[in-house]
């Protein structure tokens, strides 16, 4: 009789745990989805953080290397990255070194959310897909599927925030001088929308779909494979217990960014110029204050490319490419180290590398 008493509590204990056990996985798989999402939103958030840090730091330079992009080379206003910073000072002052950085930042704070996760995600799938294809589940990503996964991300985060950056750079050339202005972010898209149409919120798309596959593309790819390497060969010290200090890691940002930028910088220029067609007042501005009212016409993105070279010289392409390199290594790395330390103060575990 005891032991059935004994196997009767025994088999009553057994049924709570399973129970026990049961609700505990009931628990996880209700909990999880949330988990996904919570921590989805803290890498959007992460990677917004980081793309408006870096932005903001290099604004200065960033409208300067604009207004070189454009100018007239008959009436040079800007003369290089000291003397043009000097220039917007004197006759704009301390505002107009920031001005268009408000666009810049509304841009963007999505553009690098979606770029940051895209990147992720497009790097899951990949490895996955490369793991599964090759049998070997330990593959890592090699430096070129890193390209594609970078590739993938800029695509999308640039066409999801093109007509912003559009209006940026509109905003951004525009001087006290500027025969018609426009008061901000709203008003220029819906001029721009009512005068010229929503197509002409695209216009210079296609270059600049072209220049980010090698410029996101190296970037992570560059930044990624710097780590790995160094993690793993362990160079002067520079790497311990797997880890790379924030002065490395500026300095792997440093370096993806220059290499990115350098292949990509012609195609950014003529993305700059092609945004000013169809804006009525963009010959004051580009031409010169009042020299040649002539409009500014391309027909695609060869046309463009052929006037400018024919015009200006080769070099035309690579206006403002002095300014630029000053500031995207403080911009790239600023954006990489800001967004993986968000990261760890809010608690998500995935990190780029991973």
């Amino acid at each position: 009789m005891a032991s059935e008493d004994v196997k009767t509590s025994e088999s009553a204990v057994s049924k709570i745990v399973n129970l026990a056990e049961e609700a505990k996985l009931a628990g996880e798989g209700v909990k999880a989805p949330s988990y996904a999402v919570l921590s989805i939103c803290k890498s959007l958030v992460a990677g917004g953080v980081a793309g408006a840090v870096s932005r903001t730091a290099v604004a200065p330079l960033e409208r300067l290397k604009i207004l070189l992009q454009v100018q007239n080379p008959h009436s040079i206003k800007y003369n290089g990255t000291i003397q043009g910073l000097k220039y917007i000072w004197r006759t704009e002052g301390f505002r107009g070194l920031f001005k268009g950085n408000g666009t810049n930042c509304a841009r963007i704070v999505p553009n690098s959310a979606v770029k940051f996760f895209s990147y992720e995600q497009a790097s899951k799938g990949i490895l996955y897909l490369y793991q599964h294809h090759t049998g070997n589940e330990d593959a890592e990503l090699t430096p070129l599927l890193r390209l594609g996964a970078g590739a993938c991300a800029g695509i999308i985060a640039m066409s999801a925030t093109y007509p912003m950056d559009m209006v940026r750079g509109r905003l951004t050339v525009q001087t006290e001088k500027s025969p018609y202005r426009y008061r901000g972010i709203f008003h220029a898209l819906s001029t721009v929308l009512r005068e010229e149409g929503p197509r002409a919120l695209y216009r210079g798309w296609f270059p600049s779909v072209i220049g980010v596959v090698p410029y996101v593309g190296l970037n992570f790819a560059v930044y990624e494979s710097l780590k790995v390497w160094l993690i793993k060969t362990k160079p002067l010290g520079l790497a311990e217990d797997s880890e790379l200090s924030v002065t490395t890691r500026l300095a792997c940002g440093a370096a993806a960014g220059t290499v990115g930028q350098t292949v990509a910088y012609p195609l950014d220029v003529i993305r700059r110029r092609m945004q000013m067609v169809g804006w009525k007042e963009a010959s004051s501005v580009v031409i010169g204050d009042g020299r040649n009212r002539a409009s500014l016409e391309y027909s695609g993105m060869i046309d463009a490319f052929r006037k400018t070279v024919r015009h200006e010289g080769f070099g035309a392409l690579y206006k403002g490419l002095v300014p630029n390199f000053v500031k995207v290594v403080p911009s790239i790395s600023l954006a990489f180290v800001t967004y993986e330390v968000v990261k760890d103060i809010l608690g998500v575990e995935i990190r780029i590398s991973d």
